[in-house]
């Protein structure tokens, strides 16, 4: 632990943060796609990327006595296209859909019947579609000529597609993924294997197992522009706290000291909705002399697009004393895209001075900017606004903060970066923008100066906040589940879009991301609950509400809850393939049941009581012995008589009976509780196993994690005895790998969020602590550097999918155990 730095000792709280090897540390964390990451260790090894992986270039340097030194990112621009994918422009290219003649692949093939057609070929709603593409099978084949003399950097071949996916370059083969489906993946080419001055062929062959189909591919050489900061700061240091990371560098003969502030306080929305993030900053002679110094930090409009071929205008702005640069596309399709691995491509990605007059701004090339700014200390007066296509010439959207002589009484600033998107979330039909707006009375020129003026009274409450976090989780489950704590925060309250209905009741979005890109799914929703529940339950409410909504206006009609409202940002209805009956139905009763005991109270659950009687009775129907059908884990795949599951329909059962007795209907509150008792007595003979029970009731030899069961004890239900969930713990602490405990018996992988639920069953912290420690171990050496992921091997820490995902909110379930009686 340390206390964090000089910039903030002056401010009042200074905020205790910890050292802690994270896979990915968040830099800015606004929203799910205002989301920008370091995934390395020193923050000046890798360019700075949005949790997709796609670069959101943020470099800074720092200029001492004429002498520059790189503390953060890396340039990196976009490849220069030979043959550009049909996101750049439609290319055109020999396709069938018939099983082709032997040799289809090779360079001399005549493609004798195949048809003449533009990329991308796919299915209806793919991106950039110019050929539709509705049968299993298509093969594809592309020709080009290169000059004489081929470019002396390398030469890449990117791809998309869905499923499996065949490609050939001249007959030989390079791709072969089995069934999969990714985008822009990107493989470099030996040289060898192309013709210079001559015909060149690249073909493919795309199989669609099942969904969506797609196929696009191109080929692309790196720029040829050499780097121009070259050199480097030494990191100290990087720690982290919950709304804050914390930067410590050498810089020749200064020191200085970086944080990211994402003010994402639970209980103040509007601060927690505005949508602009902090950088701050100090410096300070580190050999007792005075230093000349600047500063220099640069974004680009790789922050306002979903892909870097898209024209941006980039522009100057001022409000009140703060000056600011802003870059959007030309194009402001609002909320026309949906889907999983998108970036935002509508509103306007903000960099802004904190109002300092030594700051300056500048629009200009790329290197050119920094060019300047390198060899004379000041950046260049730039353009007023300029139109631009990055995969042509990259614009640079550059601040530079002149020190002056700085010596050993630091200097310290700070610059913002915001991302005003206008129109946030489709809801049923109408366009909603985020809560921050006041329904459109509040503009990014009055958040901007709002945030500036509010800047050291959000340090401080930021640092309060966070060492409040800190003490209370530490207090609770000891070091390591307080650092885990503060890494899942900000990762999951930034996968959410808070806003408001038209009738001003709160909706809080979360985006499934690096999954399905589904909105406001419950299953995300239930394991992400208990940060929300600890912090301010309204949000949680905020997460509820559009599903009791799609049920009690009636566009949802099934007698049990519904999975999602459609796919992010586009609220209109479930889009998922798939029903979850006893899961959605369990999770919305045990969840606002949860609401009810922290607010102490049960007027929440009186609203909605109607739809909440359909569920419970369904549950009290179908959940005892589960048909065949998916849980929350639904990449385990559909299966019968699952007795977590079970567990589950029991929870709900009990927290009906339990809303009931709140809400003084005794009799209704006796009839459901003594049925959950009776329901919990033959799950108990049933299940049982010996020394544990069964993942499935009909299975011997079989178990898994009841990480359901928790609530038994937080919600003070007493449906299971006590000796349940300590032979189930019991068990668990035989079955722990190197990095934590399975899901259950048919795998090694494991779920984070569950596995600290499970660790919550412990009755004492010497056994939560076992249960959880192999997680952390997870956290701290996984090979994966993203953003936290949530599935996960247990054998050797690598990723098996998602990441960035709100779900580790979960972590805090053990924090409700000091709240149950509230």
């Amino acid at each position: 632990m340390f206390v964090a730095g000089i910039a903030m000792k002056k401010a009042g709280a200074q905020p205790i943060a910890t050292y802690l090897r994270a896979p990915a540390y968040p830099l800015v964390t606004v929203d799910p796609y205002t989301s920008a990451w370091s995934e390395t260790d020193t923050l000046y090894n890798s360019p700075v990327r949005h949790w997709t992986g796609k670069t959101h270039s943020l470099i800074g340097a720092i200029r001492v006595d004429g002498k520059v030194y790189r503390f953060m990112g890396k340039e990196n621009i976009p490849w220069i296209a030979i043959l550009p994918m049909a996101k750049e422009e439609p290319w055109e290219g020999k396709y069938t859909m018939q099983k082709p003649e032997t040799g289809w692949e090779q360079k001399n093939f005549t493609e004798k019947g195949w048809k003449s057609g533009k990329a991308a070929f796919g299915t209806s709603g793919m991106p950039a579609l110019s050929t539709l593409w509705e049968t299993k099978d298509i093969w594809v084949r592309r020709e080009f000529k290169l000059p004489p003399q081929l470019p002396a950097n390398s030469i890449y071949v990117i791809y998309s597609h869905d499923d499996n996916f065949e490609l050939y370059l001249n007959g030989k083969k390079l791709v072969d993924t089995g069934y999969s489906w990714k985008n822009n993946v990107v493989l470099k080419l030996d040289k060898m294997l192309l013709l210079p001055g001559r015909r060149n062929v690249i073909a493919v062959h795309c199989h669609n197992k099942t969904g969506g189909a797609y196929v696009d591919f191109g080929l692309y050489r790196e720029n040829n522009q050499s780097e121009i900061f070259t050199h480097t700061a030494f990191q100290d240091s990087v720690a982290l706290s919950a709304t804050q990371t914390y930067y410590g560098f050498t810089c020749g003969p200064v020191k200085l000291g970086l944080t990211f502030t994402a003010p994402l306080l639970p209980n103040d929305l509007d601060l927690l909705s505005r949508p602009v993030d902090y950088i701050n900053y100090w410096v300070r002679s580190n050999d007792g002399k005075a230093h000349q110094v600047q500063l220099y930090f640069e974004i680009t409009p790789q922050w306002a697009v979903n892909e870097v071929s898209q024209e941006v205008r980039v522009s100057r702005g001022k409000t009140g004393h703060i000056s600011y640069l802003k870059a959007g596309t030309t194009a402001q399709p609002i909320l026309q895209k949906k889907g999983d691995d998108v970036r935002i491509d509508w509103g306007y990605v903000y960099l802004a001075t904190s109002g300092n007059p030594q700051s300056s701004m500048s629009i200009g090339n790329y290197f050119e900017t920094k060019k300047v700014f390198a060899e004379n200390g000041a950046i260049p007066v730039g353009k007023r606004d300029l139109t631009a296509k990055m995969t042509r010439n990259m614009p640079a959207m550059a601040c530079e903060e002149k020190l002056g002589k700085v010596s050993n009484q630091p200097v310290k600033g700070f610059v913002m970066i915001g991302y005003n998107d206008i129109e946030s979330i489709q809801y049923f039909g109408q366009n909603l923008k985020a809560w921050w707006t006041r329904n459109g009375k509040v503009s990014m020129d009055d958040a901007l100066l709002a945030a500036a003026e509010d800047h050291a009274k959000v340090q401080e409450r930021c640092a309060r906040f966070d060492n409040k976090m800190w003490n209370e989780t530490l207090a609770a489950g000891g070091k390591q589940y307080a650092e885990l704590c503060v890494l899942a925060f900000r990762q999951s309250i930034a996968a959410h879009k808070l806003t408001k209905d038209p009738q001003g009741n709160i909706l809080f979005f979360s985006k499934e991301n690096f999954s399905n890109g589904s909105i406001g799914t419950v299953d995300v929703t239930y394991p992400s609950a208990p940060l929300f529940l600890k912090y301010n339950p309204e949000l949680l409410k905020g997460m509820l509400n559009p599903i009791f909504y799609f049920s009690e206006s009636g566009k949802w009609t099934k007698p049990f809850a519904a999975h999602d409202v459609g796919t992010y940002p586009k609220a209109n209805g479930q889009t998922y393939g798939g029903d979850m009956p006893v899961e959605e139905s369990g999770n919305m009763v045990i969840l606002t049941a949860a609401i009810s005991q922290m607010e102490g109270n049960a007027g929440y659950a009186k609203k909605h009581w109607k739809v909440l009687t359909t569920w419970a009775n369904y549950l009290l129907d179908k959940g005892m012995d589960p048909e065949n059908q998916l849980c929350t884990d639904d990449f385990a795949g559909h299966f019968a008589h699952n007795t977590n599951l079970s567990i589950k329909a029991i929870m709900g059962i009990a927290c009906y009976g339990k809303l009931a007795g709140m809400l003084g209907e005794q009799a209704v509150a006796k009839k459901y509780t003594e049925a959950a008792k009776a329901m919990a007595q033959k799950w108990i003979q049933m299940a049982n196993d010996g020394d544990h029970y069964r993942l499935t009731f009909d299975k011997p030899g079989t178990w898994s994690q009841k990480y359901n069961l928790v609530w038994n004890r937080i919600l003070h239900l007493n449906i299971f005895p006590p000796e349940v969930a300590q032979k189930e713990v019991a068990y668990y602490l035989t079955k722990l790998n190197p990095y934590g405990l399975p899901l259950d018996s048919r795998k090694t992988y494991t779920k984070a969020d569950w596995e600290v639920w499970t660790a919550t069953l412990a009755e004492n912290p010497q056994d939560f602590e076992k249960l959880i420690s192999g997680l952390y171990r997870f956290v701290t050496e996984t090979p994966d550097r993203v953003p936290m992921s949530d599935w996960y091997e247990t054998t050797n820490a690598k990723k098996v999918g998602f990441q960035a995902r709100s779900v580790v909110g979960g972590y805090f379930i053990k924090m409700l155990e000091q709240n149950g009686n509230k």
